[in-house]
């Protein structure tokens, strides 16, 4: 006779991803995920495996349902520079106000904790990291159709840059910076890709 569970495992996995997000894997305990989920040690194993795979578990989750629709509606935004303005003011805003402020990106903190050095952990940011980039390249090459961008900026590089201000704004306000300083920050970046028409 088959197992039946209890328990809804994706309400479950929410629980924990963002226990894992707001905590990160290396402080997290086993018991804070068992009072958190509000299942049993055996009921977790069971389903997901131990703390390890649980928090693989979900980083993917994180990744299907909040940053891979981000990143597809960036790379489809016909307006160019504004949806990068557009998307920066969003991240900010989200970091620093409502349910999640101060926890940053759980992406972006699982690259600064020991839970990189697993190489399933570092295939997920790594995939994150490709998806982002070709995301801000697809808008930049937008701009560029459109003579938005500056003289000499090119939209491969100009990603890769763009994804570092993208993980920089996640640290930042994570550690406590306000939304006006890294509004400004955003805008001194941003300023040097648009051409001077614009």
């Amino acid at each position: 006779m088959p197992d039946i569970k209890h328990f809804d495992p994706d309400r479950a996995l929410e629980r924990a991803e963002r226990l894992f997000w707001r905590h990160g894997a290396a402080t997290t305990s086993i018991q804070a995920v068992t009072a958190e989920t509000g299942l049993n040690r055996s009921s977790l194993y069971a389903t997901f495996g131990g703390k390890r795979e649980l928090h693989l578990a979900a980083l993917r989750r994180y990744v299907r349902l909040r940053s891979a629709p981000v990143c597809a509606a960036l790379a489809a935004d016909p307006r160019g520079l504004p949806a990068v303005r557009e998307f920066f003011a969003g991240l900010v805003d989200a970091r620093c106000e409502g349910e999640y402020a101060r926890w940053g990106c759980m992406l972006v903190n699982a690259y600064a904790g020991e839970e990189a050095a697993d190489p399933e952990v570092r295939a997920v940011l790594d995939g994150h990291h490709r998806s982002l980039r070709d995301a801000f390249r697809a808008v930049l090459e937008t701009a560029r159709d459109q003579g938005q961008l500056a003289p000499g900026v090119v939209p491969g590089d100009g990603a890769e840059v763009l994804v570092l201000l993208a993980y920089g704004v996640n640290v930042r306000s994570r550690a406590g910076a306000g939304a006006g300083e890294l509004h400004r920050t955003v805008a001194a970046a941003l300023a040097g890709l648009a051409s001077g028409s614009r």
